[in-house]
This record gives structure tokens, C-alpha cells and sequence, in this order.
């Protein structure tokens, strides 16, 4: 797996880097700092913790892009 782009609500939040046998998250926004270096074991598992941080009622949508 490569690292990956998170957007939360059309933005980019964050990336996602392969780190042993987790993904490790790096935070690019404020609001999700709290967040920084916190290792999930998918993608999924980390955009619940965003929604969760960002207080999503809507489930907005996310988009997980390759990072060259």
C-alpha cells in the first residue's frame, strides 16, 4: 500500500502512511491534529476517527487518493 490522501468534506485533512502493520495518520489541518501519529489499521478506521473528531452528523463523503 502507498500512502494515501484524506479529505473530510471535499478537503484534504491528511495522508495516511504505511507504518509496519498499521497505517499511520499525519495530519495537514488544524481541526485534525489532535489525530497526528495516531496508527489505524485501515483507512476506514481512520475517517471514522475524523468524522468522530469533526463531529459529523452527515457522513460526508471521503475520498482516499494515491499519493505519487
Amino acid at each position: 500500500m502507498m500512502k494515501q490522501v484524506i479529505e473530510y468534506d471535499g478537503e484534504a485533512v491528511g495522508i495516511v502512511i504505511p507504518d509496519n502493520d498499521r497505517l499511520r495518520f499525519m495530519a495537514v489541518k488544524y481541526q485534525v491534529w489532535d489525530l497526528d501519529a495516531h496508527r489505524f489499521h485501515s483507512v476506514d478506521e481512520a475517517r471514522a476517527a475524523i468524522r468522530k473528531l469533526m463531529g459529523a452528523q452527515s457522513n460526508a463523503p471521503f475520498v482516499a487518493q494515491s499519493a505519487a
